[in-house]
C-alpha cells in the first residue's frame, strides 16, 4: 500500500518535494490561512525567503491576503524584510494601497524611513497611483512628505506628473499641501510642480498649487 505524506512535512530535494518553509510562502500567497496556521504550528520559518527573496509575509501582502498576514505578523514576521528588488511588506502595502495590511504593519514596527529600489518612501508611489486613503494614513503616521527619490521627485511631483489630474490626484495634492509639502520643490531639471501641472493641462491641480504658493508668500 502506498504511503501518503503530509504536505507540510519538510522533505529533501532528492525526492522532488518542497519544504514546509516554502509551503508557508505558497499558502500565504494563496490566502489559505488554515494551512498557514498549521505550518506555523509545525515550526515553519517565517523568515524563510523564496527564490525571489520574498518572505511569506511579503507574499501575503502581494496578494492582499489579510488573515494570512495577521497570522504571520503574530508569529514574528519582519514587516520590513526586503526581497531581491527592494520591496518589503510595508513598502509594497503602501505602494499598492493595501490599507488593511498597511494598518497592521504600521502597528508592528514599519520603518517609515525605509525606501524602495527607486529611493522613495511608501508615500511616493501611493501618491502616484491615486491611493487617497493610503496617502492620508502614511502622512498621519509621519512619513516625510518632502522626501526626494533618486529620480529627483517628491510625492507631490509624482502625484502631479504621473497622476491623471482627476479627483483622486487632486485630493492627494490637497492632502500633501495641507501636510506641509513644499510646492516650490522642483525636479532634477528644475521644473516645479506648478509648471508640470500647467504643461500637463491639470487646471484644478494648478489652482491648488497656486493657492499654496500664495499662502507661503512665494512669487
Amino acid at each position: 500500500m502506498q504511503q501518503t505524506m503530509d504536505a507540510s512535512t519538510a522533505r529533501g530535494p532528492d525526492a522532488g518535494c518542497v519544504s514546509k518553509d516554502a509551503l508557508l510562502v505558497e499558502a500565504a500567497e494563496s490566502g489559505n490561512a488554515h494551512t498557514v496556521a498549521r505550518l506555523l504550528r509545525d515550526g515553519a520559518d517565517v523568515g524563510y525567503r523564496d527564490p525571489r527573496g520574498r518572505t511569506a509575509l511579503l507574499a501575503a501582502t502581494h496578494a492582499d491576503r489579510i488573515e494570512s498576514a495577521r497570522l504571520l505578523v503574530a508569529a514574528g514576521a519582519d514587516v520590513n524584510a526586503k526581497d531581491a528588488i527592494g520591496d518589503s511588506p510595508y513598502l509594497y502595502a503602501g505602494a499598492r494601497g493595501h490599507l488593511e495590511i498597511l494598518e497592521l504593519l504600521l502597528a508592528h514596527g514599519a520603518d517609515l524611513r525605509s525606501t524602495n529600489r527607486y529611493g522613495g518612501t511608501a508615500l511616493i508611489p501611493a501618491a502616484e497611483r491615486g491611493h487617497v486613503e493610503t496617502v492620508h494614513r502614511l502622512i498621519e503616521a509621519g512619513v516625510d512628505v518632502d522626501h526626494v527619490n533618486r529620480l529627483g521627485w517628491t510625492a507631490l511631483l509624482e502625484a502631479v506628473i504621473l497622476g491623471d489630474g482627476g479627483e483622486r490626484h487632486q485630493a492627494i495634492v490637497r492632502r500633501l499641501l495641507d501636510a506641509g509639502a513644499d510646492p516650490r520643490l522642483a525636479d532634477g531639471d528644475g521644473v516645479t510642480p506648478l509648471e508640470h501641472a500647467r504643461r500637463l493641462g491639470h487646471p484644478a491641480i494648478e489652482a491648488l498649487l497656486r493657492s499654496a504658493l500664495s499662502r507661503s508668500g512665494a512669487p
